[in-house]
């Protein structure tokens, strides 16, 4: 009889180790050498690909000198749960935009910009840096290199409530929903595949002749990709082309992506068919508004999707999906809160929550107890009750709307199509906001702006990836809570080192220039020229909400029905512009593969799909090690 599935210290420890080496290896790869990006989206690219190694290349070597040695499956989900809710923080999601942004007023405030009197002296004390001298240490560089902590302390004091709460409302909103997405909607969490597949010793992937194919195809373009950055004569391997529609009007974005590609083919075929097919349609109707003079100009900041309409009709979109997913969970809700309030009251109750990481009644008071601290924490840093008070639930609509779209599409990369601090000004005009609050609204960029990656995703797959494997009980959020701790001080350490030692404005210039101006430029055009409610847009948007609700009753009372809901949230956005080729290309090849041979032909495709998701990200980490070793910088061969 096999024991059963548990968490070991040293599945811990392995955990730890590769997460804090995750946590220097993302942000150097960014910064330092301006290479391939590890930790940009949901796809965990980083996390996957040490994953990779481990279970492909460590753990039969650990076999062959000694079985004992050897991690057990359950193991390696321990790690992979840790580095993926790592990947969520240490760089996009958390240490490359707190440090720049706190620090951003003090060194790019001007006499001009008057940034040190609008936001700086307008803000409490220690949320964002104030002396000039040690944002420039930062930003430029210091003495040898050397962290002067003195000015950081009190910033990570001030942040640490804040942060926190946020992790632990997420944690816990993940461990109410699992039974209901998992185990009452059976939701097919597609991204938990690939990391099953590389750790499932019956499947014997890794010894599949077809993911080898996979993943030669990948790396191989890879390999030419380097090699062409090293030796220009060498053959490019373009996999981008830009096709331009009615002279300069619209240009139609072709670009084949080979984790994408591998993501897609294992999504369903009608989520597939709906993002490329509505990113088209979205696609078409903009550039003919564009030929044809019409402007819809609305001021909602940075991040979401270009164009306004959309960034409208996309919120209401994400208003009813969120809105629909609780209302076909009210009776899980409902027996959630009978269970906590039983629980609390000392009543006997059936014990529903049985195997979770936490208790509902502490999820639920965690929950709980979390939203008030940000409550109170927003309106310290100067927001109106009511305004902090919606300004968080609109963050925790697109939280729990994109959430959603990974766990139920697969979605490996996408963005919101507007973010909350543009549905605060949208919904409430910001002279709602007053002198402080917009200051304070300007730090929410640090966790609301381009939420490619954030913990409730993270915590969602892991939760799943936990079950699937057996792994139950209090014990798999412990797991979480270290992963994350570990990435949180690895990353922002080693951000902060790096940022000293080579100067952060040497370093990317998303994070370190451009990204972290956006919300001071942003609130200053609105302090000198106020945005008022716009009410033919919240007319889109609500015109948004029926349409995703037309969609949604459709396909749950029409089985023939070919459209998904999620194509209508998320077609619009920026990142589908890239990607629609990709995911047309998957749902072609798919759909032949599933005609011509049926499910046994699709499991075949299925491992060339996931070989093409690891051959990329090995890549990104081999190109990284050489670029490390010859001293190369800009080579970078992997975005999305």
């Amino acid at each position: 009889m096999r024991p059963a599935p548990r968490i070991t210290a040293r599945s811990l420890a392995v955990g730890v180790a590769l997460t804090a080496a995750l946590g220097y290896l993302a942000p150097y790869s960014a910064h330092v050498r301006h290479a391939s990006y590890l930790a940009l989206d949901f796809s965990t690219p980083g996390a996957t690909a040490l994953l990779f190694v481990l279970a492909a290349l460590v753990n039969p070597l650990l076999r062959r000198l000694r079985p004992t040695w050897a991690l057990a499956p359950a193991e390696l989900v321990v790690v992979f749960i840790m580095l993926a809710i790592g990947s969520a923080v240490v760089e996009m999601g958390l240490a490359s935009q707190l440090l720049p942004i706190v620090a951003t007023p003090a060194y790019y405030g001007t006499p001009q910009n008057h940034w040190h009197e609008l936001f700086t002296e307008r803000l409490p004390a220690g949320v964002v840096l104030r002396d000039a001298h040690a944002a420039a240490r930062f930003f430029e560089g210091a003495a040898q290199g050397r962290i002067d902590w003195a000015p950081w302390l009190p910033v990570f004091v001030a942040w640490a409530p804040l942060l926190g709460a946020l992790y632990a409302v997420m944690i816990a909103l993940m461990v109410l929903a699992r039974r209901q997405w998992a185990d009452r909607e059976r939701l097919a969490y597609p991204l938990t595949q690939v990391p099953l597949a590389v750790i499932d010793p019956r499947a014997r992937l890794l010894a599949n002749p077809r993911l080898w194919v996979g993943f030669g195809l990948a790396f191989s373009f890879a390999l030419l990709r380097g090699l062409h950055w090293y030796f220009p004569p060498v053959p490019k391997a373009e996999t981008f082309w830009p096709i331009p529609v009615w002279g300069q009007d619209a240009t139609l974005l072709v670009r084949i992506s080979f984790p994408m590609l591998g993501f897609f083919f294992l999504v369903n075929q009608d989520v597939a068919f709906s993002l490329w097919c509505f990113n088209l349609l979205f696609w078409l109707a903009r550039a003919l508004m564009l030929r044809w003079g019409y402007e819809f100009n609305v001021n909602l900041g940075g991040y979401g999707t270009a164009f306004a309409l959309y960034r409208y009709l996309g919120w209401g979109a994400m208003a009813a999906l969120v809105i629909g997913m609780v209302w076909s969970a009210r009776d899980h809700l409902r027996d959630v809160l009978r269970h906590a309030v039983g629980n609390a009251v000392g009543c006997a109750a059936p014990r529903a929550d049985a195997g979770e990481a936490l208790s509902y009644r502490a999820a639920a008071l965690t929950a709980l107890v979390g939203l008030v601290v940000m409550q109170a924490w927003l309106v310290w840093t100067g927001l109106p009750w009511g305004v902090a008070a919606f300004f968080l639930a609109m963050a925790f609509l697109f939280f729990l709307g994109l959430t959603r779209a990974v766990v139920e599409s697969g979605l490996a990369e996408a963005v919101a199509p507007l973010i909350a601090p543009g549905s605060v000004v949208a919904a409430w005009g910001s002279l709602s906001l007053g002198s402080r609050g917009h200051a304070a609204l300007a730090l929410t960029y640090v966790y609301t702006s381009d939420i490619r990656t954030f913990v409730m995703a993270s915590a969602a797959t892991s939760l799943d990836l936990s079950a699937n494997v057996g792994l139950r009980g209090r014990g798999v959020c412990g797991v979480m809570v270290l992963g994350l701790v570990t990435a949180l001080v690895s990353s922002i350490w080693a951000t902060l080192a790096m940022a000293y030692r080579y100067g952060g404005a040497t370093m990317n210039s998303w994070f370190f220039i451009a990204g972290p101006k956006i919300p001071f430029e942003w609130l200053s055009q609105l302090l000198t020229q106020p945005q008022e409610v716009n009410r033919f847009g919240l007319s889109i948007g609500l015109a948004g909400a029926v349409v995703m609700a037309l969609l949604m009753v459709a396909r749950q009372t029409c089985w023939w029905w070919p459209l998904h809901p999620v194509g209508w949230a998320i077609g619009s956005v920026w990142i589908m512009d890239q990607l629609w080729f990709s995911c047309f290309l998957a749902w072609l090849l798919k759909t032949a593969v599933i005609r011509a041979g049926g499910l046994r032909l699709y499991r075949q495709g299925r491992a060339v799909a996931i070989g093409l998701i690891l051959g990329q990200y090995a890549a990104n980490l081999t190109w990284l090690a050489i670029d490390h070793l010859t001293g190369a910088v800009g080579n970078g061969i992997f975005w999305i």
